[in-house]
């Protein structure tokens, strides 16, 4: 039984029972799901821009869009329109088979895992996780890397609160630190 099979059979009615809800509408759901990359304004490299849409493309299955600068800010010497970051939002099926995947195999592949911190959930209830190289991800072979770059994570749910969305993220196998 996947994941979504799971939520909708299982996790969904624990959740309407552990949160007291009487309508199973107001149970907590993750609604999108985003993987970005940032690039660096001084990185001119046309090929580490590749390798980034590559990366991205092979962890989500969807081709990434392009995030350019909505205004020049000179600190960072960063110009209007330039190339920022790439990023792609994942919904339906390919989200819930991307959470599956980020549990079960990607977590457990990262260096020194020893859970991730209850912190990285928002006040709303969203969880957002960085990771310092996209190799954990099981469709990148260590062999074939020539730049690493960073990957952020992020889990937007419906949930409203901080407490909620722990729930909600526990419920789903999200391995949190034990304290």
């Amino acid at each position: 039984m996947n994941l979504k099979e799971r939520y909708n059979k299982e996790i969904a009615t624990n959740l309407k029972k552990e949160l007291g809800e009487e309508n199973m509408m107001a149970v907590p759901k993750i609604l999108k799901v985003s993987v970005s990359v940032g690039i660096s304004a001084n990185q001119k490299d046309s090929k580490y821009f590749e390798t980034v849409e590559q990366v991205l493309s092979r962890i989500t299955g969807q081709k990434p869009v392009e995030a350019k600068a909505k205004k020049s800010i000179a600190g960072f010497k960063i110009r209007d329109g330039m190339l920022v970051g790439k990023h792609v939002t994942l919904r339906g099926e390919k989200m819930w088979s991307f959470l599956e995947k980020l549990v079960n195999i990607t977590f457990p592949r990262v260096t020194d895992f020893r859970g991730i911190s209850d912190k990285v959930i928002d006040k709303t209830g969203n969880l957002s996780v960085g990771f310092k190289e996209y190799l954990p991800f099981p469709e990148i072979s260590p062999d074939e890397v020539e730049r690493v770059c960073g990957v952020q994570v992020t889990v937007t749910t419906n949930a409203g609160s901080y407490e909620r969305g722990l729930a909600l993220f526990k419920a789903l196998g999200f391995p949190f630190q034990k304290k």
